[in-house]
């Protein structure tokens, strides 16, 4: 069997269509390539080799992996796509280091979406590349990429790592999740939404340090620690390989960290508004890496989070930030089980 990622054979492995526009498949597209994609080679052309795809055989290029349950496109998934579309764009020696994104439009994941890339600014030391991502004719979503070649400075700091137990010493979201379901007294309508997420095929494997109490009203921190990685194999490649995929993981669960002090309430609807990533030093993501998420601020039908990817290590990775639209509704007291 292939054990090779799923975000790099096939999620974040887009179809280039001209120099600067690309496309990712529909959930129902074949993703199929178009004639002449052997001659082509996997080099990219015409301002070139900045991200190359790993070869596959036959290609299985960009497609819709996973659709959460809103059935709109996944957040992390555009992202991601739109930093290997802005990537391709870009030499191999630059390296992404911030990102600042847009959703405008839900996604429709029943079609492809286009990615439209804009060479902004290619400068001595930086390079900024402006993506739209396109469907049914209209922007869903706007990012401005910043590049940077690489470069040493005395000036060097950063926060401490939190500490908390190995990933090795944790259980999986699909351990807890089962271990929830061996509860004979558990009402019905929660062991539903559990098997519905435990059915889930999403391409990232979690384990959380702090698992929030899903069967609670009571208010709880808007903090959240737990343990990332891409499932499947990745390998040593370009770093820009690795930061697309993490772009993909950072949006997973990223805005429910807003909701832990209002369990009270059941969402009625909740998207995200932006996004931001900021890249501080090599990782590979499919390592395990712990992410820290916390939320300083809700209100206004907002919410605000802020997450930050730690290496094993202790070495400070990768910065988020997020806003989203959060609509709820008052859920009645009731007995959980």
């Amino acid at each position: 069997s292939d054990l090779r990622s799923v975000l790099i054979t096939s999620v974040l492995n887009l179809e280039r269509l001209e120099v600067d526009l690309f496309r990712c498949a529909g959930l129902l597209g074949t993703g199929l390539p178009r004639p002449g994609w052997r001659d082509r080679g996997y080099r990219d052309r015409a301002g070139g080799a900045g991200l190359r795809s790993p070869p596959l055989s036959p290609p299985r290029r960009g497609r819709h992996h996973w659709v959460p349950a809103t059935q709109r496109l996944f957040g992390g998934q555009i992202v991601g796509q739109a930093l290997v579309a802005a990537a391709r764009a870009v030499s191999r020696d630059e390296q992404v280091h911030s990102l600042h994104c847009y959703f405008v439009r839900a996604g429709d994941p029943k079609v492809p979406v286009l990615y439209e890339v804009e060479r902004t600014r290619t400068g001595k030391s930086f390079s900024v590349r402006s993506v739209k991502a396109i469907q049914h004719g209209k922007p869903i979503f706007t990012c401005q990429a910043s590049f940077q070649l690489s470069q040493s400075s005395p000036v060097q700091h950063q926060f401490t790592m939190p500490a908390v137990p190995p990933p090795e010493e944790l259980l999986t979201q699909e351990e807890l999740i089962q271990k929830f379901l061996q509860n004979p007294n558990l009402a019905e309508r929660y062991r539903k939404r559990l098997n519905k997420i435990q059915a889930e095929d999403v391409p990232i494997e979690i384990k959380p340090v702090n698992p929030p109490d899903v069967f609670t009203l009571e208010p709880q921190e808007p903090k959240h620690l737990f343990w990332v990685r891409a499932r499947g194999y990745i390998g040593e490649t370009d770093m820009k390989v690795h930061c697309c995929v993490a772009a993909y993981i950072s949006d997973y669960a990223f805005l429910d960290t807003a909701l832990f002090p209002h369990r009270q309430y059941r969402i009625k609807f909740m998207v995200s508004l932006d996004h931001s990533m900021w890249f501080h030093a090599p990782f590979r993501a499919d390592h395990w890496m712990l992410y820290e998420c916390e939320s300083p601020w809700a209100g206004g039908c907002r919410g605000l989070v802020q997450g930050r990817l730690w290496r094993r290590d202790g070495v400070l990775a990768v910065t988020c930030a997020q806003e989203g639209v959060i609509r709820v509704v008052e859920t009645p007291t009731e007995s959980k089980l």
